[in-house]
């Protein structure tokens, strides 16, 4: 990948995703959980039985405030997506949380994960006003040291919060980056 060749691109309504982009993130999302990535579906293997709902309840949820798609692109192919939400109750609404971060296993140990996530922060900062993002990330993945070279710092661990099966509990780790 040439650094110049990746951008970014934001969704904030359904609608800003075509059928072929869908697609994309579909099959994204199946070929990295499938790799044993951790982006939503920890038992794998699965298809786009499972994807494509699980898409599509993110898509209707989308709005500009509230949560927000972002896609990494070389040229045009999706090699990398996200969602960034936010809670608008009082209370909570200067931060918001990274879910379902992903780079399609094909382009991995590219930079493209850390470019994704950074751009997140600035979204995040700069177009939604928060002050914060927080991440629940699965122990063990080495997700820990990835987003700590980021600027993120672990606030706390939910011991053997996650069954993978008999015997392999493991860890929620609780991260948060200031902006």
């Amino acid at each position: 990948m040439h650094s110049d060749s990746l951008r970014f691109a934001q969704a904030t309504t359904a609608h800003d995703i075509d059928q072929g982009r869908r697609q994309s993130l579909i099959n994204c999302w199946i070929d990295v959980s499938n790799a044993g990535g951790a982006a939503g579906f920890p038992f794998p293997p699965i298809d786009e039985r499972d994807a494509a709902p699980a898409l599509e309840t993110i898509l209707e949820s989308l709005a500009a405030r509230t949560s927000r798609l972002l896609m990494a692109l070389d040229d045009d192919e999706l090699v990398g997506w996200l969602n960034i939400r936010r809670d608008t109750y009082g209370l909570i609404a200067h931060w918001g949380t990274l879910h379902h971060v992903q780079t399609h296993t094909s382009r991995r140990g590219q930079g493209i994960g850390s470019a994704l996530v950074k751009e997140a922060h600035r979204i995040a900062r700069e177009d939604m006003a928060l002050e914060q993002l927080h991440l629940a990330a699965r122990a063990g993945e080495g997700l820990e040291t990835f987003y700590e070279s980021l600027g993120w710092k672990e606030i706390g661990r939910w011991p053997g919060a996650l069954r993978f099966g008999s015997g392999d509990d493991r860890d929620e780790v609780l991260m948060l980056v200031d902006l």
